[in-house]
């Protein structure tokens, strides 16, 4: 049999040694060659050794650490969220109270994720004001950017006074999260705005997620036609969640005025 390649050709250095007839290396005690034949010719091939291999793996797990740190920064520039709810998770959440099985929910969500995004499943988060939607959509947020989702969460009076290039480009992230439904201006020109937003967004077959102060009832049975058409899309593609209990700006409010009271009155 012809040898075509063989270790006289290649001696070792560095440490590394022969045996069998084949180059070993001088740390790992692995191969960096292997025999094979073609057309009856003996070939000998340069392989990496374990020690090259795992040197490998770090060097590219080291740049796919950088890749997505970059890429995290970039999505939480585009997420549009402020320092406050940038710092919301899940696990500052209060998992014990009045709801605990909303939070499960929203939890869940974040879980199924991807198959939210490939049926164009959204949620719609209703209750009173300041019992935790807002918290609950931005844990939401933040878990998904840690996944490397596209995820913008902005209020729907701010996208209505946007440009049209920036409703569209809202159309090509993986999630939108619209806060406040039902707070923005009664016009004409409001409600067709909101309306082009929730249609483009439907379109586009990406979820939304909605929070509303606004009670079921008033999704279901709109007697203003034009809430009806934004409301049956809403309630077409997102599973409502209700938020309960005493509001949480109220409490803080309460126990602020407790502490001043304390402090001011003899």
């Amino acid at each position: 049999m012809k040898k075509i390649f063989s270790t006289e050709n290649a001696p070792p250095s560095g440490g590394d040694y022969i045996k069998d007839g084949l180059i070993f290396c001088g740390k790992c005690n692995t191969p960096k060659q292997c025999r094979t034949e073609i057309d009856g010719e003996e070939i000998f091939i340069p392989v990496w050794c374990e020690c090259s291999e795992h040197a490998y793996a770090e060097e590219k797990q080291r740049n796919k650490d950088i890749e997505h740190a970059f890429k995290a920064a970039a999505l939480r520039r585009l997420s549009m969220m402020g320092d406050k709810l940038s710092g919301c998770t899940f696990s500052g959440a209060d998992k014990g109270g009045d709801n605990a099985r909303s939070f499960k929910i929203c939890e869940r969500y974040v879980e199924k994720f991807p198959q939210m995004l490939k049926d164009n499943r959204g949620l719609l988060l209703f209750g009173s004001v300041g019992t935790g939607k807002t918290f609950a959509a931005a844990c939401i947020a933040n878990a998904l950017l840690e996944q490397n989702y596209s995820v913008v969460m902005t209020s729907l009076v701010t996208l209505i006074d946007g440009t049209d290039e920036i409703i569209r480009r809202m159309n090509e992230i993986d999630l939108l999260i619209l806060d406040d439904l039902g707070a923005e201006r009664s016009t004409d020109y409001g409600f067709e705005r909101i309306y082009a937003v929730c249609d483009a967004r439907y379109r586009s077959n990406k979820p939304v997620i909605y929070t509303s102060n606004l009670p079921l009832d008033t999704f279901k049975h709109a007697e203003d036609i034009r809430c009806a058409r934004i409301y049956d899309r809403v309630l077409e593609r997102c599973y409502p969640v209700e938020f309960r209990g005493v509001s949480h700006r109220k409490r803080e409010a309460r126990r602020g005025f407790e502490e001043m009271n304390k402090l001011l009155e003899v």
